[in-house]
């Protein structure tokens, strides 16, 4: 995934973690094996290679689960998140680190968004999926880190443990209580480019709940002091330019805070407030910068009632 894995879990002094270090390992090696658009040889390569419009691509249980949320968070959003941006964020350079990131020509970009659109995918109920189109391509990275994070929790809890906590690249599941019995203190960067990753803006205290942050400020360029952000608006095939830095998620799980994160970011505060207030079991943070270099919060309606009192 290209990121770094941290679990804390809450046993009696004579528990060993070994065996589940290793069966940790194992389970995260399988979700690679099917979303890592890093392989070759995962099931999201395969699918993205096969051009074959029609025809029946078997897929796992995992890559089932994800492309069901994924429907759901693209069909919520209106297509604010989309996973078939790839074809665009290779355009503009963010597709591996190795491209060179430049603006486009708007004639480039525009060739390209007929290729842009999850709904030219169909997804079986009996695991398959199917092209609509020869020339679609996924790309799960913005919702597939919070799925490891849920399927990691899941296997934390059938080894018997209930008090944990897991992250991956930022993404968080906080079940059960900490050691001393209160709830998990998650804390969410300051969205400053450069800013340290344990520069802590705000707090949130969390219980049972999936978390995810999105934000602006680690991948992007400049150009004639103009940002470009990695996140890009699948409909016009810009990066996103609406202000929002840094969206915060909490939901019932992580995958579905993960995708809903990012389409919040291309909604724009306004419409994102108003499509996460619209929901049950999910708050957001949203964080605009101004002009001046100001922050401004934006919150869900029940979202300060995760916010530790020193906030």
């Amino acid at each position: 995934m290209g990121t770094t894995y941290h679990i804390t879990v809450v046993t009696g002094y004579f528990s060993s973690t070994k065996d589940l270090k290793d069966q940790i390992d194992q389970r995260l090696e399988e979700i690679i094996k099917s979303m890592s658009a890093f392989r070759k040889d995962s099931e999201i390569s395969r699918f993205n290679a096969n051009q074959n419009t029609g025809e029946k691509f078997k897929i796992s249980d995992d890559f089932f689960n994800v492309m069901t949320v994924a429907k759901t968070v693209y069909e919520l959003t209106g297509g604010a998140w989309d996973g078939t941006v790839k074809p665009l964020e290779n355009l503009w350079g963010f597709g591996s680190s190795e491209n060179k990131k430049s603006i486009p020509a708007q004639s480039e970009i525009a060739a390209l968004l007929p290729d842009i659109g999850f709904n030219n995918i169909e997804i079986s109920s009996n695991h398959y999926l199917i092209k609509k189109k020869a020339s679609i391509s996924l790309d799960l990275a913005s919702i597939a880190k919070g799925y490891g994070v849920d399927q990691l929790a899941a296997l934390i809890r059938t080894s018997g443990i209930k008090n944990f906590l897991v992250e991956i690249g930022g993404e968080v599941f906080a079940a059960g209580f900490r050691k001393d019995g209160k709830k998990w203190r998650i804390g969410i960067n300051r969205p400053k480019a450069g800013s340290p990753f344990n520069q802590v803006y705000k707090v949130v205290e969390l219980h049972d709940k999936g978390f995810a942050t999105s934000g602006d400020y680690r991948n992007f360029f400049e150009v004639d002091g103009k940002r470009f952000s990695h996140i890009l608006n699948p409909k016009s095939g810009y990066p996103v330019n609406n202000g929002v830095v840094s969206v915060s998620v909490i939901a019932d799980t992580c995958t579905f805070a993960d995708g809903f994160a990012t389409a919040v970011i291309v909604l724009g505060h306004e419409k994102g407030l108003e499509r996460v207030n619209s929901l049950d079991h999910t708050e957001c943070l949203i964080v605009v910068r101004t002009h001046d270099g100001k922050f401004i919060d934006h919150y869900s309606k029940g979202f300060k009632t995760y916010m530790a009192a020193s906030n």
